[in-house]
């Protein structure tokens, strides 16, 4: 039985450090293989969104990872030959990167988007460069850009689901329109400052009409701390259809 045993000590004494650091070394290339993914990307519209939906998971992927390959390392390096002993220090080095794991989602959760927003701040207002030209294109206005939009993308605007970014080449005329989520990332919180604040509820309190503008009531909590906030917004009133929509409509009935 003892024979038995410390061959089994024996073995994890030796191949411990190795299993450790093979799951260290796939969290470290999961990260690597999301960076690699990321720079072959080459417009600015998809690294956006690629970095939006995946940085904070593989980072927290990762991070956990590792923890699981330090714990495996660290508790096959001091040559350990009872198993009371080998389950007190898997205890205790569990419990310290149960800690760790805590401390990095929080970092994560709270302070992390702050420096991801800059990023895709950047990313999504960086000039396009117009393929026909190889010139800088311009950014329209909210106001500008309501001509290269139908209909049904302005209403997505009016109730604030979508934001769309248009961008004209003013040399060819070339135009390029962005999809954004327009309540997706979170703001900062005015109680504790954390950027946890997000819409959880969207309310018409009064519907457009073609001669008044109509109101739109968000509502929004912080997922750190609970504050809760609510803010009125605008919906631009209907417009009448065109002339030429309504012969169009006729010509079809006929």
């Amino acid at each position: 039985m003892a024979e038995n045993n410390q061959s089994i000590f024996d073995m994890i004494n030796q191949y411990g450090p190795y299993v450790g650091m093979a799951i260290i070394g796939i969290a470290v290339l999961l990260v690597l293989l999301y960076y690699l993914r990321l720079g072959t990307l080459k417009e600015f519209k998809q690294k956006y969104d690629y970095i939006n939906k995946n940085e904070i998971d593989v980072l927290w992927r990762s991070a956990v990872i590792i923890l699981i390959g330090a714990v495996i390392w660290v508790n096959s390096l001091f040559g350990e030959t009872e198993f009371l002993w080998l389950a007190v220090k898997v205890f205790v080095s569990a419990m310290l990167a149960l800690i760790i794991g805590v401390i990095i989602q929080n970092v994560l959760r709270f302070y992390f988007p702050f420096y991801i927003e800059k990023r895709l701040k950047k990313l999504r207002y960086t000039p396009r460069i117009s393929p026909k030209t190889g010139k800088p294109m311009k950014l329209l206005s909210e106001e500008e850009e309501d001509v290269y939009l139908d209909e049904g993308m302005q209403a997505e605007e009016d109730i604030f689901s979508v934001d769309y970014d248009v961008w004209v080449d003013e040399e060819t005329g070339y135009t390029k329109i962005e999809k954004y989520s327009g309540h997706l990332h979170a703001l900062q919180c005015s109680e504790c400052n954390y950027q946890t604040l997000k819409v959880v509820k969207e309310e018409i309190i009064k519907s457009p009409t073609l001669t008044e503008d109509g109101e739109l009531m968000k509502y929004f909590k912080c997922s750190y701390c609970g504050h809760k906030a609510r803010k009125t917004f605008h919906i631009a009133k209907l417009k009448e259809p065109s002339e030429e929509t309504s012969t169009s409509d006729s010509s079809a009935s006929a």
